[in-house]
């Protein structure tokens, strides 16, 4: 069946058929009407790549680097909350994926495999991805497990004062910790083939939190980080900051006035403001506001190699691609997430070739 993606529609074709709805609409869903994703696909769609012709681009070279760090290819992967729910072991997949890259990978807050295990399997590529919440005290507490198990750089996501409200989420019920009632329990019993893997695996749960003294409540309101809650952090930490969710060339400037490493512009994947401007639209503007030299990540909306190439055209330094590859893991595994990443490459290779490059476009 891998042998069937040949791209990421492919997978979110094959992964939406074998997934119980509830998980398959948590990691598709998107905010509100979801005309923000729409809007994000738009805006890809609308941007062009100049081909040009008779120019020797017979050796191609995908690699990009990441604060000095080479990497194999020229994306890395997003933190993403409880990717077991794609197919059990799917953390330590992708784990293994970036630590053959050499591409870093995002660890989230709310992981469904801890963050030790997790930059052990990455061989160090692993970013601890963190979200500020109630009081912070906890949250804190996680910044200094990150520091213990070796993490280098942190990524503070911004852009969830409030969990945004997702009405597919909602119909289902779907919750973290995970509850299974009447409804669920039907889902599941319509998709034997996952429920009883997850089953014989156990049920995914948010394995950030069993060893670091408190609870994490998914809905619990972050809306009272600040400016001095960075401060604090960039204090604390001594590695790479990146602050994630950025979408306005205002907050860019004083993020890297206020002594951050890289900037990640990002809609959170159109997961919380069903309104945000697409980030790929707002990219080149905050490209010229923190100048050419200051490191621009960027994710939200990439479902290609030809994507990637639009958004180094924009002036991105480093993308990182999100739920496309937990569909290639519910759709086939390893294979599938192995194969999905082998169409992204080839994606990319095919599009520089199209447009007269031997490397990826730079701002």
């Amino acid at each position: 069946m891998t042998l069937n993606i040949h791209s990421s529609e492919d997978a979110r074709r094959i992964a939406q058929r074998r997934l119980p709805w509830m998980v398959f609409d948590y990691i598709d869903g998107a905010a509100g009407r979801e005309t923000g994703a729409a809007r994000n696909r738009s805006a890809f769609d609308a941007l062009t790549l100049r081909p040009r012709i008779l120019r020797d681009v017979s050796q191609r070279d995908l690699a990009s680097s990441v604060f000095s760090q080479k990497t194999n290819a020229p994306f890395g992967i997003s933190p993403m909350g409880m990717c077991n729910l794609s197919g059990a072991g799917a953390d330590l997949m992708l784990a293994r994926l970036a630590a053959r890259e050499n591409v870093p990978l995002g660890v989230s807050t709310v992981a469904s495999t801890a963050m030790e295990p997790l930059i052990e399997a990455a061989e160090g590529n692993a970013w601890f991805q963190l979200y500020f919440s109630g009081d912070g005290v906890g949250t804190f507490k996680l910044v200094e497990r990150a520091k213990a198990a070796g993490y280098k750089t942190i990524v503070l996501t911004v852009d969830v004062a409030e969990v945004g409200r997702r009405p597919r989420e909602l119909r289902h019920g779907f919750t973290m910790p995970f509850r299974i009632g009447p409804k669920q329990f039907i889902d599941f019993a319509l998709h034997p083939r996952w429920s009883l893997t997850t089953l014989f695996k156990g049920r995914p749960e948010m394995a950030n939190f069993d060893m670091s003294g408190y609870s994490f409540d998914r809905t619990e309101s972050r809306a009272g980080a600040n400016w001095d809650t960075l401060a604090k952090l960039r204090d604390m930490w001594p590695g790479n900051l990146v602050v994630k969710g950025v979408l306005d060339a205002e907050d860019a400037i004083m993020l890297r006035d206020a002594g951050v490493d890289a900037v990640q512009v990002s809609s959170h994947g159109a997961r919380q403001l069903d309104s945000a401007p697409s980030p790929i639209s707002v990219l080149p503007d905050i490209r010229e506001a923190v100048g050419p030299d200051f490191p621009l990540f960027f994710d939200s909306g990439l479902r290609s190699g030809e994507d990637v190439v639009k958004a180094y055209d924009q002036g991105a330094d480093f993308t990182f691609l999100g739920r496309i590859l937990q569909f290639a893991i519910a759709a086939g595994g390893e294979e599938g997430l192995q194969r999905l990443w082998d169409v992204l490459r080839d994606e990319t290779s095919i599009t520089l070739a199209q447009i007269g490059a031997t490397s990826l476009p730079r701002s």
